[in-house]
C-alpha cells in the first residue's frame, strides 16, 4: 500500500518550492471569481478569510476585486514571508493553522483555494462557520489536472512515475473520486457544519507547458515534494524528458476546477 502524506506534514512541504509554485501553477479559473462575486458576496469591502493562501495566487485575485480586509492563514513559515515579501501591507498574514487559528466571527466570505484537503474538514468547516457573520458565504475549490471526462495523454504518460510517489489526501485510495471532485461528501461535510444553499460547480479549462515548465509544474505537487531529493530529481528528469521527446516540448493538460459554495443562514 502507498504511503499516504500527513496533512501536518503536507502543509510544510510547499514552502521551498514557493517561487516554482508561482510560476508554474495555472492559478485558477476565471469563473471562480465570477461565482464569488455572483453568489458570495465578493465585492469591495468584503471582510475575507482565506486558509492556506500559499503563494497568493488566488489572494491578489481577491484583491483586485476589492477584499478588504483580508486575513489569510498560512501555516507554513516559508510561504508566510513569501506572502509578507510580496503583499505586506495589503492582507494581514496569521501564521497559523485553521484548527490553531482564534477567528472573528463577522467575516463577509471565507475561502480556500486547492487548499482544503490539507485541514480536518469537520473540525474546519465548523470553524468556518462560526467565523462567518449571518449570511455570509464559504467557497472552497480545487483545480485538478486531468479528469475521467477528458483525454490527458500527458497523464497515461508519466502515470507509472507518480503511481511511485505517496498518496496526497486529495487521492483516493482505492478507485474513486479525489477529495474535490467527491461533491456527494463535500456536500455532506458542509451540510453536517450546518451551511445552507449549497452548490457544486463543475468549470473546464486548459493551460499549456513547455518542458521545463511541465518539470517545475509537477516540482510543486505534494507527492513529487515528498520524496527524498535524489528520488525527486529522478522523477522530475523522467517526466520531463517524456514532455520533450513525446511531447515535443509542448504539453496542454485538460484542467477542471470543483467549487462549492455554502452560506451561513444563522
Amino acid at each position: 500500500m502507498r504511503q499516504r502524506i500527513a496533512q501536518a506534514d503536507g502543509r510544510r512541504l510547499f514552502g521551498p518550492a514557493a517561487e516554482t509554485y508561482d510560476r508554474a501553477r495555472p492559478g485558477h479559473a476565471k469563473g471562480v471569481y465570477e461565482i464569488l462575486a455572483a453568489r458570495c458576496g465578493l465585492r469591495p469591502g468584503a471582510k475575507v478569510l482565506e486558509i492556506g493562501p500559499g503563494t497568493g495566487q488566488a489572494t491578489r485575485e481577491l484583491l483586485a476585486r476589492g477584499a478588504a480586509p483580508l486575513v489569510a492563514l498560512e501555516p507554513d513559515p516559508a510561504l508566510a514571508a513569501f506572502l509578507h515579501e510580496r503583499l505586506a501591507g495589503r492582507i494581514e498574514i496569521r501564521p497559523t493553522t485553521l484548527e490553531a487559528a482564534k477567528l472573528e466571527d463577522d467575516f463577509d466570505l471565507a475561502v480556500a483555494a486547492s487548499a482544503f484537503h490539507w485541514v480536518d474538514e469537520r473540525i474546519g468547516l465548523q470553524l468556518v462557520h462560526d467565523a462567518l457573520r449571518s449570511g455570509g458565504s464559504i467557497a472552497l475549490w480545487w483545480t485538478l489536472f486531468g479528469d475521467v471526462a477528458r483525454d490527458d495523454p500527458f497523464s497515461d504518460a508519466v502515470d507509472a512515475i507518480l503511481r511511485t510517489t505517496p498518496l496526497s489526501p486529495s487521492r483516493p485510495e482505492q478507485d474513486g473520486p479525489p477529495f474535490a471532485a467527491n461533491a456527494p461528501a463535500r456536500v455532506a461535510a458542509l451540510e453536517g457544519a450546518g451551511f445552507a444553499d449549497i452548490t457544486a460547480q463543475r468549470l473546464e479549462w486548459e493551460r499549456t507547458w513547455d518542458t521545463q515548465g511541465t518539470r517545475d509544474l509537477f516540482a510543486t505537487f505534494s507527492p513529487i515534494l515528498a520524496l527524498a531529493p535524489e528520488a525527486r530529481e529522478s522523477a522530475l528528469d523522467e517526466i520531463a524528458a517524456i514532455a520533450d521527446a513525446e511531447f515535443h516540448g509542448r504539453v496542454t493538460r485538460p484542467l477542471v476546477t470543483r467549487i462549492y459554495t455554502a452560506r451561513r443562514s444563522s
